[in-house]
């Protein structure tokens, strides 16, 4: 969507880019430097001995997408990219894709003067269009690379357009997320961390719990939100686009899809009784639930993503200490139905060989899982560079090999070439990764984003011990289908 015109005009859902979107944002080339032609023997030879890498198809997607993702999971709110339009479109194709639903994001659409003396004129412009056009409660605005590279002053730009127009815009929420520096989780992350940062306010004692979730799928989101009702907590789930971003078909067109985490909620996270993140990696960082503890005091409970059996088990736990009572029944006959079913298919899924890959803290989750059914990773691979997914992974899967190869800051071509030695038997991960299980031979269970080759991607469940025992039927059942369509007589019964 345009927003340098007197009228913005809206760019066509799903509509092409230029170049393949796996590329866009990519981490910089690793071991580049650059060589002069050999002069000599000596130097040819030294030249071929030099080994150059670079990200080819990178494992991961770019800073902004998140940061857009996250603030369509608040009410009202729509996203305003500050850069190029090519961005917004980039974006708007991959979040289509993958969750069905119409995404408006706005663009402040930078051309050549703009990328040499700033983009302010365009930034105002598009911020008072869209207040306009929309009328939203709140504007996530993000920068992109180009914004970023030319040292964009967002904080004066905002005070420019506070001082020039009053409350002729809508509030903005700021973030920096330049692709070159991180990932669509990292995006993610960031703008969940600016909405707490710039909107939270100190308040009275209350008995609601913060929770943020990262990035998981609009199922697992209304799963959480079952799951603490259940519990008697009451919730602020952060975001929450499990209806903005999966809801029901219009009788009348929305501008901007209702549902969402409200605004309101947003600032009395300040008075929390909790607040729970979901994400090992994020250790050490400051994130939404840092701030709440540093300025509020709020205590906060950092937790692997809840997928499997024991991380299932410490959410719940960690959910029991803080409503000051037991696991519902409901949920202790889940984890039993579970565990019954990891007997029932241990025959299938035993000493089989899995390469997972995907954004950090979802292929610890999947690892942790994978181990406690006897699955053997034999790759664990990300394009995240948080420096500390190995040794997150190894926590939570203390049983995983010693042999086993943990990678980060990995693209999709390093994985191909490493996948063959490895003889997996089937490969967990989003869409991306279809090629390679072509290649091989070996089915693809789609978790995580994108999953955009299927019917469905948004209501993938992961969490919870329902969820575990959704993908663990997922896994067996695509190991069932190998058997019997490479089997010489078939089986009708196995």
């Amino acid at each position: 969507m345009r927003t340098d015109l007197p009228e913005p005009g809206m760019a066509a859902a799903g509509g092409p880019v230029a170049r393949d979107a796996s590329s866009v944002g990519s981490a910089p080339a690793k071991g580049c430097d650059a060589v002069s032609p050999a002069d000599s023997p000596e130097d040819e030879a030294e030249l071929e001995s030099k080994h150059f890498t670079s990200t080819r198809n990178a494992c991961k997607l770019c800073t902004p997408l998140g940061a857009c993702l996250a603030f369509r999971g608040v009410e009202g709110c729509i996203p305003f990219l500050h850069g190029s339009q090519g961005c917004s479109t980039y974006i708007r194709r991959y979040l289509i894709s993958h969750f069905r639903e119409p995404i408006d994001i706005a663009s402040s659409n930078f051309h050549e003067e703009s990328a040499i003396f700033g983009g302010s004129k365009n930034f105002m412009q598009g911020a008072l269009n869209i207040t306009r056009q929309y009328q939203p409660q709140l504007i996530g605005a993000a920068t992109t690379c180009l914004a970023e590279t030319i040292g964009e002053d967002m904080g004066q730009l905002l005070h420019d357009l506070k001082e020039k127009h009053g409350d002729g815009a809508a509030p903005i929420v700021h973030v920096s997320t330049a692709s070159y520096r991180g990932t669509h989780i990292d995006g993610f992350h960031s703008a969940i961390r600016e909405l707490v940062n710039q909107l939270a306010v100190p308040g009275g004692p209350s008995n609601c719990v913060g929770l943020f979730p990262g990035m998981v799928s609009a199922a697992d989101l209304r799963h959480l939100k079952e799951i603490l009702a259940d519990f008697g907590l009451p919730l602020t789930l952060l975001p929450d686009y499990s209806e903005t971003m999966d809801g029901a078909t219009w009788s009348d067109y929305e501008k901007l899809q209702c549902g969402g985490t409200p605004v309101a909620a947003i600032r009395t996270l300040g008075s929390a009784r909790a607040a729970i993140e979901f994400g090992r990696v994020l250790a050490a960082s400051e994130t939404a639930g840092t701030i709440l503890q540093a300025r509020f005091g709020t205590p906060r409970r950092l937790l692997g993503l809840p997928i499997g059996i024991r991380e299932s088990d410490r959410f719940f736990k960690a959910l029991a200490e803080i409503a000051g009572g037991g696991v519902p029944e409901k949920y202790q006959r889940e984890r039993g139905r579970l565990v019954d079913s990891l007997i029932d298919g241990h025959k299938y899924a035993f000493e089989k060989r899995a390469i997972v890959f995907g954004e950090e803290d979802l292929v610890i989750g999947l690892t942790a899982l994978l181990c406690e059914v006897g699955v053997t990773p034999v790759l664990c691979a990300s394009g995240g560079r948080s420096g500390k997914f190995e040794g997150s992974l190894r926590e939570a899967a203390p049983e995983l090999p010693a042999a086993t190869l943990v990678k980060e800051g990995f693209d999709f071509a390093e994985i191909a070439e490493a996948a063959p030695e490895l003889k997996p038997d089937f490969l967990v991960g989003s869409s991306k990764g279809y090629s390679i299980a072509r290649r091989l031979k070996v089915p693809l269970i789609r978790v995580g984003f994108p999953i955009h080759d299927r019917m469905g991607g948004q209501g993938v469940l992961h969490l919870g011990y329902r969820g575990a025992l959704e993908l663990y039927d997922r896994i067996v059942n695509a190991l069932l289908e190998v058997k019997q369509e490479t089997s010489p007589v078939g089986y009708s019964y196995l």
